[in-house]
C-alpha cells in the first residue's frame, strides 16, 4: 500500500534541513578556498601542478558530466518515456573515451598546453586556434548557462511548498540562479582548478548518496518492485532498448524514423561516440581535470573508468524518474513541468533532514559542472586571448588576476543564459532540459572536433585559413541538415526540401564534423609543424 508523505512546514523541520545545506555550502567554500592558497602560477591555477590523484580526477569528471541538468532532467526523461532509451547513450561515451584516451591527451601533455586550443597553435597556426577557443567559450557560456536554470528550478519549487498557489514569476528563478552562481563564481575565482577538483570529489560522493536514498525511498513508498510491474502490466512494457529499424517501412522511411528518433542503438554507436568525443577531447572545461594527472597514464585511466561509470548512474537516474511515475500514478501527479517533477518530490515529499541532505544534492551537482567550465573558460580566455593580445609581458601575478577577473565576467554571463532558460520553459512547461543542454554543443562542437580529428590524424593536412572556413561550414551544415529552429528567429528546416528527414539532437555532432573534415582535409598545411 502506498504510504503518502504529509508536508511538514514546522519550524524545527525547515531548521534542519536549512543546516544541512548551510553545513554543505561551508565544507564546499572551505574546501575552495583552502585549495588555492599556493596558487601562485597560472599553471597552478589551471593545471594544479600536475598533482592530483587520478581518483580525484575521475571523481571530477564524474561530477562534470552530472551537472544539475542530469540529476533533474535525467529523472524527467524516465518519467516521461517511461522508459530507459535515454541509458543507450552510455555505451557511446565509453567508446569515445578510449578513442580519446590513446588519440589526444598524449600530444596535449607532449606540448604542455594549459589551454588545449594551444595544441591548433603548433599544428595549423593562430587563426585556427582563435577561432576553435571562441567557438569553446560561446558554446560552454551558453551550455552551462541553460543548466543553471535547474539552480532556479529549486528555489521555484520551495516557493510552491512555502506557498502553494502562488504564482511563478521570472524572478524566483533568477534569485536562485544568481545566488548558486555567485558562491560557485567566488570559490573557483579562489581556489582554480585544486578547488574544482577537490569540491568536485565531495560533491560527486554527494550526488551518488543522493540518488542511492532517492531509490530506496521511493521503492519504500510504492511498495517494492512489485508495483512497477503492475502498474505497466509486465516487464515487457518497460523497454530497455529502442528498436533501431522498422521493417515494416520502406528503407527511406524507416531511415528516416531511426534519424528521428533521439535514442536508438545507431545513436549511441554513432552519434553519442562523436559528442562524446567532442566534450571529453576538444572541451577545454572536460580536458583541463585530465590534464591536471600526473601523467599521460593516470589521465587516460581516470578518463576510460569514467566511462564505465557512466552507465549505473545514468540507468540509476532514469530509475527514479520511471519510480516517480509508478508513485504519482497512485496519488496523482501535480500539475507541474516534467523538469520539476524530481524537484517536486524532493521538497513536498522526503523525509526532514534528508530532503536537505538531497537538496545539498542538486546543489552540488551545478556547482561542480558550473565550476569547472568557469575555470576552463578563464583558463582559455587568459591563454588564448588575453596574454597573446592584451598582455604579452604579463607576470604570473597579472596572468592570475585576469583568469580571476575573467572568471567573474563568465559566471555574470551564465546568470544571463540561465534566466533566458527559466523564462523558455515558462512559456513552454514542457521543454525538458537535456536536449536543450547538450543540442546546443551539437550546434557548434562538431566543427570543433572535425578539426582536431584533422590535426591529430594527420601531418600535412588542414590550412591555417581554410580551416576556419572549414568550421564554419562544419557549423553551418548542423542547422540546415538538422532542420534546427529557432523559435521566433528562424526555422532552417524552411531551406530544406520536404523529403529530407527529421534529424535527432544526438547526431549533431557526427554532422558537423564530418563536414568539417571533408572541407579541410583537400588543403595542405602551408609550413609543416614539429608534430610526431
Amino acid at each position: 500500500m502506498l504510504c503518502i508523505a504529509l508536508n511538514n512546514h514546522s519550524t524545527f523541520a525547515i531548521s534542519i534541513d536549512a543546516c544541512v545545506v548551510l553545513i554543505y555550502f561551508m565544507v564546499i567554500i572551505g574546501i575552495g578556498l583552502y585549495a588555492g592558497r599556493h596558487n601562485k602560477t597560472l599553471e597552478e591555477f589551471a593545471l594544479g601542478g600536475h598533482s592530483i590523484p587520478w581518483w580525484a580526477v575521475l571523481a571530477s569528471i564524474v561530477a562534470a558530466e552530472t551537472s544539475a541538468a542530469t540529476f533533474l532532467g535525467t529523472p524527467a526523461e524516465g518519467y516521461k518515456t517511461h522508459a530507459f532509451f535515454y541509458a543507450q547513450l552510455a555505451i557511446g561515451t565509453v567508446l569515445a573515451r578510449i578513442i580519446i584516451a590513446y588519440t589526444f591527451i598524449a600530444p596535449y601533455y607532449r606540448y604542455k598546453v594549459k589551454s588545449i586550443y594551444g595544441f591548433l597553435t603548433v599544428r595549423f597556426g593562430t587563426a585556427t586556434k582563435n577561432t576553435a577557443s571562441a567557438i569553446f567559450l560561446f558554446t560552454r557560456v551558453l551550455g552551462i548557462g541553460v543548466r543553471l536554470y535547474l539552480g532556479g528550478l529549486i528555489l521555484v519549487v520551495l516557493w510552491h511548498y512555502f506557498y502553494p498557489g502562488m504564482p511563478t514569476t521570472l524572478a524566483h528563478y533568477f534569485w536562485g540562479i544568481l545566488i548558486i552562481t555567485l558562491i560557485t563564481t567566488g570559490y573557483t575565482m579562489v581556489g582554480g582548478i585544486k578547488a574544482v577538483v577537490w569540491t568536485d570529489l565531495i560533491q560527486a560522493s554527494l550526488m551518488i548518496g543522493s540518488i542511492i536514498i532517492a531509490i530506496w525511498l521511493l521503492l519504500s513508498r510504492i511498495g517494492g518492485l512489485s508495483a512497477v510491474k503492475e502498474t505497466f502490466g509486465s516487464w515487457e512494457n518497460l523497454k530497455w532498448v529502442q528498436s533501431d529499424w522498422d521493417v515494416t517501412l520502406p528503407f527511406g522511411a524507416a531511415l528516416s524514423k531511426m534519424l528521428a528518433e533521439p535514442y536508438t542503438l545507431w545513436a549511441a554507436f554513432i552519434g553519442s561516440t562523436f559528442l562524446t568525443m567532442a566534450t571529453h577531447g576538444t572541451d577545454q572545461d572536460m580536458v583541463q581535470r585530465l590534464l591536471t594527472a600526473k601523467n599521460v597514464q593516470k589521465s587516460r585511466l581516470s578518463l576510460i573508468l569514467s566511462g564505465f561509470a557512466d552507465i549505473p548512474l545514468a540507468l540509476a537516474f532514469l530509475s527514479v524518474g520511471i519510480l516517480l511515475f509508478v508513485y504519482y500514478s497512485h496519488v496523482g501527479a501535480p500539475t507541474i513541468p516534467d523538469n520539476e517533477i524530481f524537484a517536486h518530490f524532493i521538497v513536498n515529499n522526503m523525509p526532514v533532514g534528508l530532503r536537505g541532505l538531497i537538496i545539498a544534492g542538486v546543489l552540488a551537482t551545478m556547482m561542480g559542472s558550473t565550476s569547472a567550465a568557469l575555470n576552463a573558460l578563464a583558463t582559455s580566455f587568459t591563454t588564448d586571448f588575453y596574454i597573446p593580445y592584451v598582455n604579452p609581458m604579463a607576470d604570473d601575478r597579472a596572468s592570475i588576476r585576469a583568469a580571476r577577473i575573467a572568471t567573474l565576467i563568465f559566471g555574470i554571463l551564465m546568470v544571463g543564459v540561465g534566466t533566458m532558460a527559466a523564462y523558455s520553459v515558462l512559456l513552454n512547461p514542457q521543454l525538458t532540459i537535456i536536449p536543450i543542454a547538450i543540442g546546443i554543443l551539437g550546434y557548434t562542437y562538431g566543427g570543433l572536433l572535425g578539426i582536431f580529428l584533422v590535426g591529430m590524424l594527420t601531418t600535412t593536412r588542414g590550412n591555417d585559413k581554410t580551416n576556419v572556413i572549414a568550421m564554419f561550414l562544419g557549423m553551418t551544415s548542423v542547422l540546415f541538415l538538422g532542420k534546427v529552429e529557432l523559435p521566433g528567429i528562424i526555422n532552417f528546416g524552411h531551406f530544406m526540401p520536404a523529403w529530407w528527414p527529421e534529424i535527432a539532437w544526438p547526431w549533431y555532432v557526427f554532422i558537423g564534423s564530418m563536414v568539417t573534415i571533408l572541407c579541410a582535409l583537400p588543403f595542405k598545411t602551408e609550413s609543416k609543424k614539429e608534430y610526431v
